[in-house]
């Protein structure tokens, strides 16, 4: 877990800093901001959905996953964690939990993420994509908590969950994980960031958190369909 502890440490680094010149930076550039990572996500999401082999699969996992999410609350349950922390913690911005979740999603969704904790599972050595993320992830933490504030740095605490988890998961199954599998968790982790981007822009909400569990339910769907 290595890569990932180098990731969420590149993440508070960089969110540090941009708490300290959050003050300085005005508005306008907050916003343009915004429109440059809402498009950059749209783009990103489209790519990595269009690796998609198993479309009929894909589907029934995001509606399964969804109906899910929805019946366990995941995207509430989230917010009140979010606003539990907040209170507690006696922290003023009022953008706190949306910070905390669209800082998790846009670190945590990419194929890089995926990619990078499965190859640190099956090698054992702290993937060389973990190591660009974490670089990527230090900037972008730079100007998300620079706009929405400290809520930025909290979501260390998912993406160490998820992204390490892969990891454990990876070496604990080995090289057992087809290429496949990965290929499509990618796929649905796409769609998940098109859907994301649309809430950036202020086109569309949609209960992200709530189709996480389409992740997990397109690797039972293929195996399945692999036993049949």
């Amino acid at each position: 877990m290595s890569g990932t502890i180098i990731n969420a440490g590149a993440i508070i680094v960089g969110g540090s800093l941009g708490l300290l010149l959050k003050k300085g930076l005005p508005e306008k550039y907050n916003m343009i901001y915004f429109q440059a990572v809402g498009l950059f996500t749209f783009i990103l999401g489209v790519g990595m959905a269009l690796k998609m082999a198993f479309p009929l699969l894909v589907v029934f996992s995001l509606i399964t996953g969804g109906i899910t999410g929805e019946f366990f609350k995941l995207e509430t349950r989230m917010n009140q964690a979010g606003n539990y922390v907040k209170r507690k913690l006696k922290f003023g911005n009022d953008r706190f939990t949306e910070g905390m979740v669209t800082s998790f999603l846009l670190f945590c969704m990419g194929s890089m993420s995926i990619l990078g904790a499965v190859e640190e599972g099956l090698t054992g050595n702290i993937s060389e994509l973990l190591k660009a993320k974490s670089l990527m992830d230090g900037f972008s933490s730079l100007l998300l908590a620079s706009a929405l504030g400290v809520g930025v740095l909290f979501s260390v605490i998912p993406l160490l969950l998820y992204q390490g988890g892969l990891t454990l998961l990876a070496q604990y199954l080995g090289k057992d994980i087809p290429e496949h599998y990965i290929n499509e968790i990618t796929v649905i982790g796409g769609i998940i960031l098109i859907g994301l981007a649309f809430d950036i822009l202020g086109i569309k909400k949609f209960r992200i958190l709530n189709m996480l569990p389409a992740l997990i339910y397109i690797c039972l769907f293929i195996w399945i369909g692999e036993m049949i």
